[in-house]
């Protein structure tokens, strides 16, 4: 969870102990950063770098865990003078397709707190590593390359004739794309470690929900909730898609074009349309914080529908120990806005979610 002046961070250890990391934040962006479409691509970067920071500590936590038990069943086996070739396996490390389908959750996460705000230090780094930009690599390449060969291969099988540059061939270069991003998330649900973190991503749009209706941060109140929300990063990512085809659409048709055979013209069209992307994601952020403020009520709320149910596919039902988890962060980090002058403390351990409620300061964070 973050908010514009704090940001903290919980995880639940195999022990069921609650992990708290909270550290303060520059506040908001001001200057240039925070005017219209800049603050956009800012918040973009930054949410990720964020979300990347948290993944990486939770794993590093994951693994902790893992050795921790191996040592305790390697104990246990000499113990007994069982062999060690006989302990009961130990649960499996995340593979290389779940960490990979992790990195791409920060976009799909973005932003569906508190209002944004700058990036974190965690007083070790002062970037986010190489893991901060693989998911816009990897979007690029599922949501922008992947999407124009799709056209081009509906364009061929139907012979349609279609100019790279014409609004038709990009308008089905959106559809695609639509596509792509739908299959791309349900396949994602398959996951065991995926979806499991979608219920996480339901149980923090619950717990955002009741601080925004004002009611006491407790399971109860947040378990009623929805787990769908207007500033979700699955809808901004949706909305992107649509906003992209109306923007490519348009320009598509005045951009240069490519000499030479259609692969070639193809491969440049996708490189001239590169420098539009964080254009595309900044239009998209100042209409989905219109969507937000005004749309949320009324009939207008039908603008907010495609981003609802695509959530529907990036949310689960959390249960109680997963809301603790969310519940817990929105605390810390509001107890850290309440406190920004107070020093960082190392990262807590509690018992549970009624030992960490038992603490004064976050006790009152409500």
């Amino acid at each position: 969870m973050r908010s514009p002046g704090s940001m903290s961070i919980v995880c639940r250890r195999k022990s069921g102990d609650l992990v708290v990391r909270e550290r303060p934040m520059p506040g908001r962006p001001t200057g240039p950063r925070s005017w219209p479409l800049i603050r956009g691509v800012v918040s973009l970067v930054e949410s990720l770098r964020m979300g990347s920071q948290a993944l990486r500590w939770s794993t590093e936590l994951y693994a902790e865990d893992l050795e921790a038990e191996d040592e305790k069943q390697k104990a246990d086996a000499l113990e007994t003078r069982a062999a060690v070739t006989k302990v009961t396996p130990r649960a499996s490390d995340p593979g290389l397709m779940s960490m990979f389908a992790l990195s791409i959750f920060t976009l799909l996460t973005k932003e569906p707190e508190l209002p944004s705000a700058s990036a974190p230090s965690d007083g070790k780094s002062k970037s986010g590593g190489a893991l901060a930009y693989l998911p816009v690599l990897f979007a690029v390449g599922l949501f922008v390359a992947l999407p124009q060969l799709g056209a081009e291969g509906i364009n061929k099988l139907f012979k349609l004739g279609l100019e790279v540059t014409s609004p038709a061939f990009q308008a089905i270069t959106g559809v695609s794309k639509l596509v792509i991003v739908i299959t791309y998330m349900s396949l994602l649900r398959r996951i065991p470690e995926v979806r499991r973190m979608f219920q996480y991503h339901g149980a923090e749009h619950k717990t955002i929900s009741t601080w925004e209706a004002q009611e006491e941060l407790i399971v109860a109140n947040a378990r009623a909730k929805t787990t769908l929300h207007a500033r979700c990063g699955t809808t901004f990512l949706v909305m992107v898609a649509i906003v992209s085809i109306l923007v490519f659409s348009a320009v598509g048709a005045f951009l240069p074009r490519i000499p030479g055979p259609r692969v070639v013209e193809s491969i440049g069209f996708f490189f001239l349309k590169l420098p539009f992307l964080p254009l595309i994601a900044a239009v998209t952020f100042e209409i989905q914080r219109l969507f937000a403020r005004y749309c949320t009520v009324g009939p207008l709320r039908a603008l907010l529908w495609p981003g609802f149910l695509v959530q529907k596919i990036t949310t689960a039902e959390p249960d109680d120990d997963q809301l603790e988890v969310a519940l817990a962060s929105l605390r810390a980090t509001l107890w850290r806005e309440e406190a920004l002058t107070a020093p960082v403390p190392e990262d807590r351990t509690f018992a549970g979610y009624g030992e960490l409620l038992a603490d004064p300061g976050y006790a009152r964070a409500a």
